[in-house]
């Protein structure tokens, strides 16, 4: 038999707000555990939720960045369940009328070719759970309540999904999406944002959907890849083998590679939905929505488009900058300051991209000031430093955020413009290398490579190569 695969996914990205959804707590990440916490959000009784009007903008931004309809009327519900990390036993989310519905994102056809539209079914408010720490060494499980409250949006996507290349785009291009609006981070590390997977199998032809499975709080695009690849596997393996797939919750682990049973699949009426009462309905008007819309900022699709058509990138360098919010920022402001996108684009992934991976550091974890960048690069055109010692500067400016102005100044880093000095610098390095002189002269080209060297090295690499090598040949004969 040959299988088709078929995912949907439900995406859960905290935002980037400094309160949490219905309290003023802090919503930073870290912190000394349960010491972000109120009476809201821990759940004592007799306290009352008030809605962060930050957390509906951000909803509504999201709904018109992914093509959603907004729900102008819309209302926050119960979902009860009982867990350790949960101390209200119920969550407060969307289920009846969700702030977004009926979007789409646009990715490449991993089966057929071109573009294909992944639905996007809702996107609905909801508030964060807290964290278990397990301790292994005391034999016993604690709960951390700082993340309790912190808001989340949930996106929820259609069954359109064909393979875990697709699902890896899909969410690659919300994360952009999320990033480039300012709603949200995106940092998986820190579990801002993640995916419940749910795949099923069905026979190649067919237009019957098979039983899903569901993969809670997947946080890299690595374990998304893995857990489809290998639940379609093991779906598939059960069907060959004349079994049934069985709806449930199951739990992946990447470092294994395999995932197992966690519980069966609770459907919508397992958790009771009821309106929330301290909540009142949502009533949202066209200005409201259309002011949202004002302030959207450009999305990474047109962005891409730009870079091309109106700054001459090619498509591998736009697809590199535009890879990170973070390296368009750096970018953008580089540009203003030098008029040369080009070369701002190939200082970007070449030098920083080096360092940031020789460092191990990730582009969010940058700390150095955004001016930087375009001051060296200045610098260099106007050879007032040489390449080599603007490579230098960015380094100290990366690691220990220097000013480069203040950096080259202090380390005696400027060219040297005086023509006479220079020429007289290549007389003696001549004069101290005559078999090497006699080498280029007799036709060993090689031979001259190494004088330029012996020449900037005695001025310290601090003269324009350009007009060592025009002296040296003009000395050379």
């Amino acid at each position: 038999m040959e299988f088709s695969t078929v995912c949907g996914l439900e995406v859960h990205t905290e935002l980037a707000t400094k309160t949490k959804i219905f309290c003023s707590c802090s919503t930073q990440f870290g912190g000394e555990p349960n010491t972000h916490v109120c009476e809201i959000c821990s759940g004592m009784p007799g306290t009352l939720p008030v809605l962060n009007k930050k957390v509906l903008e951000f909803a509504v931004r999201t709904g018109l960045a992914t093509n959603c309809e907004i729900t102008m009327y819309n209302k926050f519900d119960r979902k009860n369940y009982f867990y350790p990390d949960l101390p209200k036993a119920y969550q407060i989310s969307q289920l009846y009328l969700p702030i977004c519905r009926n979007g789409y994102i646009e990715i490449d056809d991993s089966i057929n070719g071109g573009k294909k539209k992944v639905r996007i079914h809702e996107i609905h408010m909801e508030e964060d759970a807290g964290k278990l720490v397990h301790d292994e060494w005391n034999d016993c499980t604690m709960v951390n309540f700082n993340r309790c409250g912190v808001p989340l949006l949930e996106i929820v996507s259609e069954p359109d999904i064909a393979s875990a290349e697709e699902a890896v785009q899909y969410v690659e291009k919300l994360r952009d999406i999320l990033q480039f609006c300012g709603v949200s981070d995106c940092k998986m590390q820190e579990g801002s944002l993640r995916a419940d997977v749910n795949v099923s199998v069905m026979e190649k032809g067919s237009d019957k959907l098979g039983t899903r499975t569901e993969m809670k709080n997947i946080n890299s695009f690595k374990a998304i890849r893995n857990a489809i690849e290998a639940e379609a596997q093991r779906q598939q393996a059960i069907i060959e083998d004349g079994g049934k797939v069985v709806q449930e919750t199951r739990r992946w682990d990447d470092a294994k590679g395999e995932s197992h049973a966690m519980r069966s699949k609770e459907d919508a009426q397992d958790y009771k939905y009821f309106p929330d009462p301290d909540i009142p309905p949502i009533r949202l008007t066209e200005e409201y929505v259309d002011s949202v819309r004002r302030s959207l900022p450009e999305l990474p699709d047109a962005k891409r488009e730009r870079y091309m058509n109106e700054l001459g990138l090619s498509e591998y360098d736009t697809n590199m900058i535009c890879s990170s919010v973070y390296f368009v920022r750096l970018f953008e402001r580089t540009v203003q300051l030098t008029n040369d996108p080009k070369n701002s684009a190939n200082w970007i992934m070449g030098e920083l991209m080096k360092l940031l991976n020789d460092s191990q550091t990730l582009p969010e974890d940058m700390s150095f000031e955004p001016d930087s960048l375009g001051t060296i690069i200045n610098m260099l055109s106007a050879n007032k430093i040489s390449r080599d010692s603007a490579k230098k500067v960015f380094k100290a400016v990366f690691e220990q955020n220097v000013d480069p102005a203040e950096y080259i100044k202090q380390h005696n880093m400027e060219t040297v413009s005086d023509t006479g000095m220079i020429k007289a610098v290549v007389e003696e390095v001549i004069a101290a290398n005559q078999k090497a002189v006699d080498e280029y002269r007799g036709g060993k080209a090689q031979s001259f490579n190494f004088l330029i060297g012996q020449c900037m090295r005695a001025l310290r690499g601090k003269a324009p190569a350009a007009e060592v090598t025009r002296l040296l040949k003009e000395l050379l004969g």
